[in-house]
């Protein structure tokens, strides 16, 4: 979607200093962090679709589509898209961080 995982992967690390952890720790922390992130993403963008949103977007699922279907999907039924991830990544770090 609007943000690559290995961009956010390599963000994290930095951001958090993962970096001097063992591979392993590192990935596991990762996994943890990504993945409640990428909830997050996905609420929001079904609450932004909105219920007919979410029947079209299932029917899509059902036709096995792209990612780049999917992606081009959601961009068209969301305004500023890749901003709302971008504010959705940022306030994950801020909360990360302890600063909210």
């Amino acid at each position: 979607m609007a943000l690559q995982y290995e961009q956010l992967r390599q963000e994290l690390i930095d951001e958090f200093d993962l970096g001097v952890l063992p591979m392993q720790k590192q990935d596991e922390i990762l996994g943890n962090m990504t993945e409640v992130l990428m909830k997050r993403i996905f609420v929001d963008t079904m609450e932004n679709l909105g219920e007919t949103g979410m029947d079209e977007y299932e029917k899509l699922l059902e036709q096995k589509p792209e990612q780049t279907e999917i992606e081009a999907f959601i961009k068209s039924r969301i305004a500023d898209y890749d901003a709302m991830v971008e504010k959705i990544v940022a306030e994950f770090k801020s909360e990360m961080k302890g600063d909210k």
